[in-house]
C-alpha cells in the first residue's frame, strides 16, 4: 500500500512541479512583465525551489563524450558489452587517433558500482579520472521496478555470479575497483575464482569504503541493521511494485524509502543546502546554482533494489558477518562454495578508506588484508584519505588529487600476475 500511496503523491506533485517551473521562468524572464514587479527574483527563486522539491528525478547520463590524453582530445563512446536481466556491462570506448594507437594497451579496469539505491552514474567522477589512462568498464545496475517478474529473483549470490561472469569476459588482464557495497561480492567472486583455480583471475582489486567487516567502528548505517531483526526489515521496508511498471508484482526495497533514509541521516545539511540554493538564485550566483542542481539531480535519482538481494545483504553482511567469520557459502554453477579469501594468492589488494567516512567506518575495508592472509605483503597496500568522507574517496577534489594518482600507480605496478616476474626469471 505504501508504494501505491507514493505513486498517488507523485501524481499530485507532478503538475504542481511543472506549474512551479513555468511560473518561475515567467518571474525571471526579462521579456515577461512579471519579472519587473517588486521581489520578482525572490518569487522566482521560491518557485524554482518548489519545482525541484516536487519533480521526478530520472537516471542521469554519465555524459562522458571525450577525454584528454596528452595533447589530444579523444572522443569517448558509451557501449553496452553485456546485457543481463538486472545489469548492463558498459564500456567507455576511447576512439583513439593513430598518434595514440599504442594507448589501446592501457590497463583494463572494471569498476563495480554499488547496487545500493543510487545509479552507477554516482561514480561519474571516478570514471572521468580513469579514462585518460585506462580502458574503463562499469556495472550499470538496472532499476528492479523495470525488471519483469518473469526474469526471476536476484540474490546476493547472483550478484557474485555477475561479477565472475564480467571478470571472465574481460580477464585475465583486468583490474577491479569496487566502491562501497560491492567490495563484499567482489571479494567473494575473486575468492571463488581463486578456489577454483580460474585462469581468468584479475590482476588486482582496489576496494574503496566497503563493509568487509562491519564489526569494526560501526556507523549509524551498521547500527540500523543490527538494532532491528531480520523479520522487521521484511515487514517494514519490502513492498510490491505497482501495476504501471514493467516489474509489476516484484518485491523490492523501494528507492523512495532509501532516499528518505539518506536524507534522514543529515536532515540539517540538506535543509541548509536548499536554503543556500534559494539565496544563490536570488543573488544570481549561477556557478553555485549549477553545482547544487548537478549534485541533487544525482542524489535524488534512486532505484528500487530486488528484495532478495537487499535482505541477503542485511543478513550476510550486517547481521551475521559471515564473510569475516569464514562462514559464507555461495551457490555458484551448481556448487555450494565457501568464500575463502585465504585462497587468494595471485591478486594484488589495495584498500582505501576515508578518514571521515560515516557509512563504512574506519577499519571495515582494511579488514580485507587480514582475510587475504596469503597475498604477499609486497602486493598489499592501504590508504586512509585524510579529510575525506564516504563520497570523497571516489568523487571530488580529494579523489582526483590525492587518491586517484595512487590508484593509477598501484594498477601500473601490477600489470602482471603476482609471481609472474619471478617465474619468468627462473625460466
Amino acid at each position: 500500500m505504501l508504494y501505491q500511496l507514493r505513486e498517488a503523491q507523485r501524481a499530485i506533485l507532478h503538475p504542481v512541479s511543472v506549474w512551479a517551473e513555468s511560473m518561475s521562468k515567467l518571474y525571471a524572464n526579462p521579456y515577461s512583465p512579471l519579472s519587473y514587479i517588486p521581489m520578482a527574483n525572490r518569487v522566482s527563486a521560491g518557485l524554482e525551489l518548489l519545482h525541484r522539491l516536487g519533480k521526478e528525478y530520472e537516471k542521469p547520463e554519465f555524459g562522458h563524450k571525450s577525454t584528454r590524453i596528452g595533447e589530444h582530445d579523444v572522443t569517448v563512446a558509451e557501449r553496452i558489452e553485456i546485457t543481463k536481466p538486472f545489469c548492463r556491462l558498459l564500456k567507455f570506448e576511447r576512439l583513439l587517433p593513430k598518434a595514440l594507437a599504442d594507448r589501446a594497451d592501457d590497463p583494463t579496469v572494471l569498476i563495480v558500482a554499488p547496487l545500493s539505491g543510487h545509479h552507477a552514474t554516482l561514480l561519474r567522477d571516478t570514471v572521468r579520472a580513469m579514462l585518460p589512462d585506462h580502458n574503463v568498464y562499469i556495472t550499470d545496475w538496472l532499476d528492479a521496478r523495470h525488471v519483469p517478474v518473469a526474469n526471476g529473483p536476484f540474490h546476493l549470490d547472483d550478484y557474485v555470479a555477475y561479477c565472475i561472469e564480467f571478470i571472465r569476459y574481460l580477464g585475465p588482464e583486468v583490474h577491479l575497483i569496487s566502491v562501497c557495497q560491492p567490495t563484499v561480492p567482489v571479494m567473494a567472486a575473486v575468492s571463488i575464482m581463486s578456489t577454483l583455480n580460474d585462469p581468468k583471475l584479475p590482476l588486482s582489486m582496489t576496494m574503496m569504503g566497503g563493509p568487509i567487516d562491519t564489526r569494526s567502528s560501526p556507523t549509524e548505517v551498521n547500527n540500523l541493521a543490527t538494532n532491528h531483526s531480520f523479520g522487521w526489515f521484511e515487514r517494514n521496508v519490502i513492498y510490491t511494485v505497482p501495476g504501471k511498471y514493467a516489474g509489476a508484482g516484484r518485491r523490492v526495497y523501494p528507492g523512495f524509502l532509501q532516499h528518505a533514509g539518506f536524507v534522514a541521516m543529515n536532515p540539517d545539511r540538506h535543509m541548509t543546502s536548499h536554503y543556500d540554493y534559494y539565496l544563490d538564485l536570488v543573488r544570481g550566483d549561477l556557478d553555485d546554482v549549477d553545482g547544487h542542481r548537478k549534485f541533487y539531480d544525482e542524489y535524488n535519482a534512486v532505484l528500487d533494489m530486488p528484495a532478495e538481494y537487499y535482505l541477503d545483504t542485511i543478513r550476510t553482511v550486517f547481521q551475521d558477518h559471515l564473510l569475516p567469520q569464514g562462514q559464507w557459502h555461495v551457490n555458484f554453477e551448481g556448487k555450494h562454495i565457501r568464500v575463502a579469501p585465504e585462497d587468494i594468492r595471485k591478486v594484488a589488494l589495495f584498500t582505501i578508506e576515508g578518514e571521515l567516512d560515516d557509512i563504512s567506518g574506519s577499519g571495515q575495508t582494511q579488514a580485507a588484508h587480514t582475510l587475504c592472509a596469503n597475498i604477499p605483503a609486497a602486493h598489499q597496500l592501504h590508504l586512509t584519505a585524510e579529510g575525506a568522507g564516504h563520497y570523497g574517496i571516489f568523487s571530488g577534489r580529494r579523489w582526483r588529487e590525492m587518491i586517484y594518482p595512487q590508484v593509477r600507480e598501484f594498477i601500473g605496478q601490477h600489470r602482471q600476475r603476482i609471481g609472474a616476474r619471478r617465474l619468468n626469471a627462473v625460466a
